[in-house]
């Protein structure tokens, strides 16, 4: 009889640990409790559901969420599989249709006969059964109270905030215009420009908008409320500072307004969200202002005076371990090894790193349950610093990560041409370290 893991979640993680762990032999079931439960934040049925922004980041192996991505690639991964095959134009960064995107997940999932999909949602854990606990970053509270008290995790809140969707054909683009910065790659960014003065008003009407009141999450949650820094709200973003968004999300760097030949004040950019470029988001305004003020605040920006908000911009409770405490670099308890996390749960931030960890887990988990030893990748690859990093953690309290060349151990060697050519050299250094890892994983 082949062995059997149990999978729970069908998010980016929970879809990349089951389909490497059926690639080595192994079965699943796959426990995913939508469609009979939905979180506040999803609301399509389909899997690997994207809830923020629709892109992946930069595809090049010279940045380092770019470098996960070929790590990911050469392993078979199926997220990578989807997000090529689904890609919309967004200059040299890697952006999907994000409706497409999850289908593709999905009808692979559901049609491979290794991958039996129960739709429930769980509370436990079956103590005799290897399991990827991938429940992400809205874990239901019947499974949250589980992993804390149960499992003795405990567990940290911080909130995620989601950038608004416009209708492309509502944009003014006798005001706005396509361009990306410095001219480099496609021009497939919408660029608004403001003047000084028209970002005066704007900041003095944003930093004053009514903020949405958490009425779905843990009230309690909200006393200590943590914003990650990298899906930070514009509007606290700029309580922080007058130029704060001009070194932000605004800035108008390399960005010339065909009007007047010349940089502007301030630059809001609007990213395509489908492949048909109907619909565009405001590239860095997650927010969590009421539905009002973000229609009232954000028509306040040159050229989306009569825009049409397709989707707000929505805010949303996060939930993660302290993994260093807990985990082992295979994304495994320490305690009960029998047990993996994966996701957003175990402290990387990202939907690549997300999966990146899936893929790792669900490995891992296959090699337990067919009685292998574990496999730890080398530490110079991004999918092995991010594992490092969760289960080792950074200096003071653990905080979600980002995929960075920071968590990676240094060449060891000087190199000509700043940090692009050392970014370079970190790459080829982990592409050649990822090579020996292929799909049968028998090192």
């Amino acid at each position: 009889m082949s062995a059997t893991i149990d999978i729970y979640g069908a998010g980016l993680a929970g879809c990349e640990a089951a389909w490497q762990a059926v690639k080595l032999g192994v079965k699943v079931r796959l426990f995913e409790m939508k469609p009979q439960k939905y979180t506040p934040a999803h609301h399509n049925p389909a899997f690997a559901e994207l809830v923020c922004s629709n892109s992946l980041r930069s595809d090049s192996t010279s940045n380092a969420v770019g470098l996960l991505k070929e790590e990911m690639r050469r392993m078979g991964s199926l997220i990578m599989e989807a997000a090529d095959a689904t890609r919309v134009p967004a200059g040299s960064a890697l952006a999907v249709d994000r409706v497409l995107f999850s289908q593709y997940i999905t009808d692979r999932i559901v049609s491979c006969p290794d991958i039996e999909v129960i739709s429930a949602e769980r509370d436990r854990v079956d103590a005799d059964t290897v399991t990827v606990i991938a429940t992400g970053p809205l874990t239901s509270d019947p499974m949250a109270t589980y992993i804390s008290e149960t499992l003795g995790c405990g567990n940290l809140h911080f909130f995620d905030a989601a950038a608004p969707i416009v209708d492309f054909s509502s944009i003014n683009m006798d005001i706005a215009y396509f361009a990306s910065r410095y001219d480099k790659g496609d021009a497939d960014y919408i660029n608004c420009p403001m003047t000084e003065e028209q970002y005066d008003a704007f900041y003095k009407a944003l930093i004053s908008a009514e903020e949405a009141t958490l009425k779905d999450f843990d009230r309690e949650s909200q006393k200590s409320l943590k914003v990650f820094e990298g899906c930070m709200p514009v509007e606290v973003m700029a309580k922080r500072g007058y130029d704060t968004l001009r070194y932000g999300p605004m800035k108008p760097v390399g960005l010339i307004d065909p009007r007047v030949g010349k940089e502007a004040y301030a630059v809001v950019q609007l990213r395509k969200e489908n492949r048909e470029g109907t619909m565009f988001n405001l590239v860095g305004f997650q927010t969590h202002l009421t539905f009002p003020e973000q229609r009232r605040v954000f028509r306040m920006i040159p050229g989306l005076e009569n825009a049409e908000f397709l989707r707000y911009g929505v805010m949303h409770r996060n939930t993660y371990l302290n993994s260093p405490d807990l985990l082992s670099p295979t994304y495994a308890m320490r305690e009960r090894p029998n047990i993996f996390f994966a996701g957003q749960m175990t402290g990387v931030e990202g939907y690549v790193e997300s999966a990146g960890s899936g893929l790792v887990a669900g490995l891992n988990a296959a090699r337990r349950a067919l009685g292998k030893g574990e496999l730890i990748l080398p530490e110079e690859t991004m999918l092995g610093a991010m594992a490092a990093y969760v289960s080792r953690g950074g200096v003071g309290a653990f905080a979600p990560m980002n995929a960075n060349f920071g968590i990676v151990p240094p060449l060891g060697y000087r190199v000509k041409g700043g940090k692009a050519a050392k970014n370079e050299k970190l790459a080829e250094r982990a592409l050649d370290a990822i090579k020996d890892f292929g799909t049968g994983f028998e090192k």
